[in-house]
């Protein structure tokens, strides 16, 4: 990794600026800080799914509406089928149509995007957001050397463990 800064430039809207400098001043940021941040924020969202056979951790948070007929037996279902990956699930009612369901997850990146897409297309599926962190991620968003380490050491032991039982 190169040492250093990088200077540049972007064009945004001045409402979106203005937005962006109010929560800069109110979370006592540097601005710069505050776009690193937002950049790391849009790597680790993004990154994983491009990428496979990546460990990765996460969550699935769904909101849905459980008056949908068959949607909660179907949504218990696929947990079931993903037991490879679902570590484990919160339900949440928030109202008296709509649930919250946050399914934890951890495996193959391939395995995790395949039950994320099967939940998307459901109807009564309202909204699906996902946080997934990698390895990488993680190296990235610290750069102490003990953390990028021990990423390194927990990357070759899943390696090693793949090849192990592949």
């Amino acid at each position: 990794m190169s040492k250093g800064v990088v200077r540049f430039s972007v064009s945004i809207p001045h409402d979106l600026m203005n937005v962006f400098e109010k929560f800069v001043e109110e979370l006592r940021y540097k601005r710069s800080r505050a776009v690193q941040e937002a950049i790391r924020m849009f790597i680790n969202e993004h990154s994983w799914k491009y990428k496979e056979g990546e460990y990765v951790y996460g969550t699935i948070n769904i909101l849905y509406d459980h008056e949908v007929k068959g949607l909660e037996e179907t949504l218990t279902d696929m947990q079931h089928s993903y037991m490879d990956v679902i570590s484990s699930a919160l339900h949440l009612h928030i109202d008296e149509r709509n649930c919250m369901l946050v399914i934890i997850v951890r495996g193959e990146s391939s395995r995790v995007k395949k039950l994320i897409n099967d939940i998307t297309g459901r109807r009564g599926v309202k909204q699906l957001k996902t946080t997934v962190f990698t390895s990488e991620s993680l190296a990235i968003k610290n750069t102490d050397d003990r953390i990028t380490k021990q990423c390194d050491i927990t990357s070759q032991l899943q390696q090693a463990t793949t090849a192990k039982y592949a």
